[in-house]
């Protein structure tokens, strides 16, 4: 474990503000095969100090004293490079003030070995300090030989940095990096994007572009490059993530390549959880309150996801868990390889899967392959209208390997039973739950209104029935005026609900917000959340809305009446059968059910409100959730079914129809996948030909870093205490008394 296999180089000047936090980032990479060295550039005594005590942190971390100062991070990289150790395979660059995810590492190393005619791997990257916005760039030689659209804090073969001759510019802090990728695109090497954001680029005050501009060394450097890319006229393109290019390719359980490392045991549980991706919703809501709450000391929690997407809620769960995107930096054909040696790496004792497709078709494999690690999943709806049961039905099919199935509901525990045989020892409801601190309702007299507001709170898609919801609005608006409606979320329906709204001259009853992430802003605004729902398993969204003392009324389906009892809310039966979602033609007696059940909550709105969150307290808040799913996790971690074991013996003898199984699903989700792919790289990288219109607003876009910007009228209305009055103002167009 002693071998090196990754030499990072940092150049070093005067950078002893940031050192250690960058030390941080570097020594919680979890691959451990590395070596830091770290070349002192001339700083200053007082630098050199803060540099020494780095160098005490780690036996893996070497300081090189250079004579002298200034010779610029180029040559100081190459001195770097030439006492990196033999046994390296990688170089990998980070300057002295920048910052890596913990998986950077260990995302390259897997990429280039399974991949070993590339020559580098990078991802896009995070600028963040005095501006912030997101890199992401569509790696292409012709873009690449008109300006600099890769970063440097990338991991390349060593023998091919060796081999262009590394750097060898002398001129300081000026394009040296696109001198070095023109010399290995001119020598035909070619790199690996991965479009994962594991690298975090920092900007100080005075740095900007006039810095490269006004050097002096800036034409004898421009005169290297413009004399180079003449003779790249032919050149090999890169590999971008994520990309569907499977085709019938030999499944391999392991690459050889690869240096298996095993992490040193302790006393925790440790969990393998698939997941599909981490998006706004109440699957993802559940896994983030999960390992967010779960005790830290028992459980650590690696997570898998499997499908393409820009999981805007990873930085909410890397707080708590090892984030591995796998559509970001392998092939399919190698995410098996990667789990086993995950598997054994990380001493993993439960496989958790949640809502991924994937993950179901790989848990017989994996059974197979680990009999004796225990297997346990969530399904939190069955969904008839889906793949006739969807995740309910593929928990069932490869029940034999699964040794707890859990449950949002008693409903979906029934179903699972009556439907597909399940046995009632095997499945265990645990509610999802909602956190009562966070959800609770404030004393801010901006809340008061002077009309009723009804909100609707969801998805905007064809499950959720918005053009139901339409017509109820549309029906009760003849019968009172005194209410509002918020519609709060996104969704392929949300057009077609507005231009309803539209035609039928409602502008003014109906306000549209969009995606909220901060949905208890919504509820302190609420008077009643509806839920048309055609499916669900227990709504998230009733969950919240009754911690905050905001009655729901909603559909009959899944166990949304296990949670609505008749003091806090209406259930209304569904009339509609869920194979029949795409039909928008509602009865007369669905929509007068819903609109008898908003005037009796309305009418008698004090009532309601006044039990809501008593309901939440006594049996669903997330602590309950947690401490039950604490329980289960232990009892099937330290006592596996002995008869799953048995069937994952059994299956071990026939490992390859197993692994068939998973090349025909493969290429059965091939559209989905290479769709969700497009529509990721379409929305989300700049590409060559819309660089100029796109540019501003994707590097300013407000979404693209969680930041704030601060300005004194803010400050002044903050202390006032009337900010966020005004915020949700003009946001939700509510009206104050």
């Amino acid at each position: 474990m002693d071998k090196k296999i990754i030499s990072i180089i940092t150049p070093f000047y005067n950078a002893g503000d940031y050192i250690e936090e960058t030390a941080k980032s570097v020594l919680g990479q979890t691959f451990p095969l590395f070596e830091w060295i770290i070349v002192d550039d001339g700083s200053s005594e007082e630098h050199r100090r803060k540099l020494k005590k780095i160098e005490n942190l780690d036996e893996r971390i070497k300081i090189i004293w250079t004579e002298g100062e200034g010779k610029g991070p180029a040559v100081i990289r190459d001195i770097g490079i030439m006492n990196s150790a033999n046994s390296s395979k990688y170089i990998v660059f980070l300057d002295a003030d920048d910052l890596y995810d913990k998986t950077f590492l260990e995302c390259c190393y897997w990429t280039l070995e399974t991949h070993p005619d590339a020559s580098w791997a990078y991802t896009d990257s995070i600028n963040f300090g005095t501006r912030n916005f997101l890199w992401r760039k569509w790696y292409s030689v012709e873009w690449e030989k008109q300006e600099n659209i890769l970063i440097v804090s990338s991991c390349i073969k060593k023998e091919d940095l060796l081999e262009v001759g590394c750097f060898d510019i002398k001129e300081k802090n000026i394009y040296e990096d696109w001198y070095l990728w023109l010399k290995l695109i001119k020598a035909g090497k070619f790199p690996i994007r991965m479009n994962s954001l594991l690298t975090y680029y920092r900007q100080k005050e005075g740095e900007s572009e006039l810095k490269i501009t006004n050097s002096k060394n800036r034409k004898n450097a421009l005169e290297l490059i413009e004399n180079m890319i003449p003779d790249i006229w032919q050149y090999k393109q890169g590999i971008q993530f994520p990309k569907f290019d499977y085709n019938w390719d030999f499944i391999p359980e392991e690459n050889k390549n690869i240096v298996q490392i095993k992490n040193k045991k302790d006393e925790k549980i440790h969990v393998l959880m698939i997941i599909p991706w981490m998006i706004t919703g109440g699957a993802d809501k559940f896994n983030l309150d999960l390992i967010k709450k779960i005790d830290k000391k028992k459980f650590e929690f690696t997570i898998l996801t499997t499908l393409p997407s820009t999981n805007e809620w990873r930085t909410d769960f890397e707080k708590y868990a090892t984030i591995y995107d796998l559509t970001t930096f392998l092939e399919i054909k190698d995410w098996m390889s990667f789990i086993n040696y995950l598997i054994v790496k990380n001493n993993i004792n439960i496989i958790f899967n949640s809502n991924s497709e994937y993950g179901y078709k790989i848990l017989p494999y994996l059974k197979a392959k680990f009999p004796s690690i225990p297997i346990v999943d969530y399904v939190h709806m069955e969904e008839m209208y889906w793949r006739n049961g969807g995740f309910s039905r593929d928990s069932s099919a490869i029940s034999d390997v699964i040794d707890k199935t859990f449950t949002c509901s008693e409903n979906s525990r029934k179903t699972l039973m009556k439907n597909f045989g399940r046995k009632a020892k095997e499945i265990k409801t645990i509610y999802v739950g909602v956190d009562e601190e966070k959800f609770k309702k404030g004393t801010d007299p901006f809340l008061k209104e002077n009309k009723f507001i009804i909100t609707y709170i969801c998805r905007i898609v064809d499950q959720k029935r918005p053009f139901l919801f339409f017509e109820i609005c549309k029906k009760l608006s003849k019968l009172r005026k005194d209410f509002k409606v918020l519609v709060v979320g996104d969704g392929p329906l949300l057009d077609g609900l507005k231009s309803k709204v539209k035609e039928n001259k409602m502008e003014k009853l109906f306000k549209f917000v969009g995606k909220v992430k901060n949905t208890k802003e919504i509820y302190e605004i609420s008077d009643i959340t509806v839920n048309t729902s055609i499916k669900e398993g227990v709504a998230l969204t009733s969950f919240e809305s009754l911690a905050m003392e905001v009655p729901v009324v909603s559909s009959d389906v899944g166990g949304q009446k296990e949670l609505i009892s008749e003091d806090v809310g209406v259930v209304v039966p569904c009339l509609q059968d869920e194979k029949d979602v795409l039909n928008f033609n509602y009865s007369d007696e669905e929509i007068q059910n819903y609109v008898n059940a908003i005037n009796r909550v309305l009418d008698n709105i004090e009532f309601y409100k006044s039990n809501c969150r008593k309901r939440i307290i006594k049996k669903f808040t997330i602590n309950k959730m947690v401490k039950n799913m604490e329980e289960e996790l232990r009892k099937v971690a330290e006592s596996p079914n002995e008869n799953k074991i048995k069937n994952g013996e059994f299956l071990s003898k026939n490992i390859n129809v197993l692994k068939e199984f998973i090349t025909t699903y493969l290429m059965l989700s091939k559209p989905e996948y290479e769709w969700l792919a497009n529509q990721f790289n379409e929305k989300n990288i700049h590409k060559e030909d819309i660089y100029e219109k796109k540019a501003k607003k994707m590097m300013y876009y407000e979404h693209t870093l969680e930041y704030k910007l601060k300005h004194p009228i803010v400050v002044i209305l903050r202390k006032m205490g009337i900010y966020n009055q005004i915020k949700k103002a003009l946001r939700y167009g509510v009206n104050k008394v």
